[in-house]
């Protein structure tokens, strides 16, 4: 039987093995499954691979999609300018990485803005989800400013988030972790009073579906849009890589 699976840390918030499942059966796709694996340290990743001979690919999640990269022998031309993976086609014995995030990412953006195209965006948090989303909107000729809660890591700290920070960028982008299921209570710490209409609003999570970020932004008046789009398209181009399609 074919093997697919999911590395991260904390896998009990995610929906990828519900949906590739769901995939399997829908598109009648045989001898195949798709399993999480939860990983104390990305150490363990070999062994992983050693006790599963039929593994065919591996997605990749928070906290590992940068510290993977030492483990594996090559990269595509994209993940290694981007320097995240998030996709692992495991081929002949050589773990090859690829980034889908960036395809996933900049393909529901454009559907969300429509003909929008703001001059800027905040992208809160500086992890591995952040280096394809500043790619991709690098790509579409949008710039820009990384927040970090620690001073270095970013191009601003939280407190530095003020008015004209806020006028100056109306799309806002949160790779953070913040209002993940089942935390859903917590969200980043941004100026929400100074949210308007004018704002977009696009959280990488998807569990839930309506995080704490999106709701504060949308009673402002803010376009809201969760992070399943993304993950559904950035799977399916995963699955096109596995199987030679990419």
């Amino acid at each position: 039987m074919r093997l697919y699976g999911l590395i991260g840390k904390t896998l009990s918030h995610s929906f990828s093995e519900r949906y590739f499942t769901d995939k399997f059966k829908v598109e009648s796709i045989d001898n195949v499954q798709y399993r999480l694996f939860e990983l104390e340290s990305i150490d363990l990743l070999p062994e992983l691979i050693a006790n599963h001979p039929t593994l065919q690919g591996l997605n990749v999640t928070i906290p590992y999609k940068e510290s993977v990269i030492p483990f594996l022998d090559s990269l595509s031309a994209e993940a290694e300018e981007i320097g995240a993976v998030n996709c692992i086609k495991i081929e002949a014995g050589r773990l090859i990485g690829h980034n889908t995030d960036c395809h996933g990412f900049r393909t529901s953006l454009e559907q969300f803005l429509g003909t929008e195209r703001p001059e800027r965006a905040l992208v809160l948090g500086t992890g591995g989800a952040h280096k394809a989303v500043c790619h991709a909107l690098r790509q579409m000729g949008i710039t820009p400013t990384t927040v970090s809660r620690t001073a270095g890591k970013g191009d601003l700290i939280y407190s530095e988030v003020g008015a004209e920070e806020m006028a100056a960028h109306r799309l806002i982008v949160n790779c953070t972790p913040l209002g993940t299921s089942p935390r859903t209570e917590e969200a980043p710490a941004l100026p929400y009073d100074l949210v308007s209409d004018q704002h977009y609003i696009f959280d990488l999570i998807y569990n839930p579906s309506r995080t704490l970020l999106m709701r504060r932004c949308e009673a402002q008046g803010a376009k809201v849009m969760c992070g399943y789009d993304m993950l559904t398209l950035q799977a399916e181009r995963s699955w096109d890589i596995w199987n030679s399609r990419e």
